[in-house]
């Protein structure tokens, strides 16, 4: 059950707003549940690690950390 407990919607607000939980519901429904099988890309530490390695020299302290 949705209730407005704030403000005076419009029919068409409340149908916009109905249509994005119903959505949500949705695509609830149809993700499994548990944890996820793989681990995410941007997540992966190896993805900064295996690339661009800070080259020696004067200022090298300053790229130590900052991926290229």
């Amino acid at each position: 059950m949705i209730k407005v407990v704030r403000g005076n919607p419009t029919p068409e607000e409340l149908a916009a707003a109905l249509a994005v939980v119903r959505a949500r519901a949705a695509a609830a429904e149809t993700e499994p549940s548990g944890p996820p099988s793989s681990r995410d890309a941007w997540s992966d530490p190896s993805r900064i690690a295996a690339r661009h390695l800070p080259q020696p020299g004067p200022a090298s302290w300053g790229r130590t950390y900052w991926p290229g």
